[in-house]
């Protein structure tokens, strides 16, 4: 199926520098198109690592494994779109650990009455949504004690170089845990049954794929980017509203379906190193990525978030993994409270005021 989408890549082009087509088609056209390109990134980054070795293959893996999210985020900032792309990584952090995980657990969970995964695993996991939450909640206290105690009347600057140094320690902590994940604990996070072989496919073919793949998430990132501002006009709803909901589930729809499909097999271990891996690099590499490029761009992105409620969202995703994390087992039923919350908190995010 995934195959027959890359056909929405071209008519997405053309809609938009050929037929300027009224510009909500072209945004939901090229919205549909990101989905196949993500996942054709994710198999083709995949075949790159079977050729490279457990241990390189295996950091291309993470570094490429949110490539489309990343793009697509750098295209809406670069727009000047700072708290859409805010709203995207917030929306990718729960999305991924209570939408994704969730899919999983419920639809796995329909199989199988039980299945069990490695709670040491995926201890270390949530330890690390645990940081990225802190990380998060830091720079929103550091702004209101400014502004509200010290009365500081616009700590604008201070909340930047605050920001660009606290990314600069995430992307530190992300190294050190590629480290203790690849390297010195290698054993204790490999699965046995995770191995792959080369698909037979030279590597030049797959990089070639990796690269021409890449291109085209750019060019149709590009292309929802510029079509944002009228799509949620024409929609009705903000611009906030789509970042963190549509804009992020699009970007690891891939990531999700495989999910399932895993879950569906019984090999939840996989399923919880797919959603709450993919969690962890937006929090500590994505979000750190984008603060870093918003300057390079003109557009200075903090990780001050405005909406306390973006806060509360995150930390109940971690609460809630962690929570369901404990006993190194999950059903549908656990799955289906994980859907829900995620759905409460897009109810809540609909009727925020712009």
């Amino acid at each position: 199926m995934m195959r027959w989408l890359l056909a929405l890549v071209p008519i997405a082009l053309a809609m938009e520098h050929l037929f300027h087509a009224p510009a909500l088609w072209t945004f939901a056209v090229s919205v549909l198109a990101i989905i196949p390109l993500a996942s054709l990134v994710k198999d083709a980054t995949e075949e790159v690592a079977t050729h490279l070795g457990s241990t390189i293959g295996g950091l291309l893996n993470v570094s490429f494994g949110n490539a489309s999210e990343l793009i697509l985020a750098l295209f809406v900032l670069r727009a000047g779109e700072a708290e859409v792309a805010k709203a995207q990584i917030t929306g990718s952090l729960i999305g991924n650990s209570l939408l994704g995980l969730g899919l999983g657990a419920t639809f796995g969970g329909v199989k199988y009455a039980t299945q069990k995964f490695n709670a040491h695993k995926t201890g270390v996991l949530s330890s690390l949504l645990t940081l990225v939450v802190f990380a998060l909640l830091i720079p929103a206290m550091f702004d209101y004690t400014e502004r509200g105690i010290k009365n500081v009347p616009d700590p604008t600057s201070l909340d930047e170089r605050m920001s660009l140094g606290v990314s600069v320690l995430l992307i530190l902590i992300y190294l050190a845990n590629l480290v203790y994940t690849l390297v010195t604990h290698r054993d204790t996070f490999a699965d046995a049954d995770e191995h792959h072989e080369p698909s037979g496919k030279p590597l030049w073919k797959s990089v070639m794929t990796l690269v021409v793949a890449t291109v085209f998430v750019a060019l149709v990132s590009e292309v929802v980017s510029g079509s944002l501002e009228t799509a949620s006009s024409s929609l009705g709803v903000s611009k906030f509203f789509l970042g963190i909901t549509l804009l992020a589930v699009v970007g690891n729809a891939a990531e999700y379906i495989t999910a399932v499909y895993f879950a569906r097999k019984n090999r939840m271990d996989l399923v919880m190193g797919i959603t709450l891996g993919s969690t962890i690099q937006v929090g500590l590499m994505v979000a750190p990525i984008l603060v870093l490029a918003s300057f390079a761009m003109g557009h200075p992105m903090t990780l001050v978030f405005r909406s306390p409620l973006e806060l509360v969202a995150v930390a109940a995703a971690a609460f809630c993994v962690n929570a369901i994390s404990r006993d190194g087992e999950t059903n549908w039923f656990e799955g289906v409270l994980l859907l829900g919350v995620y759905s409460i908190l897009a109810v809540a995010f609909f009727y925020v005021t712009p």
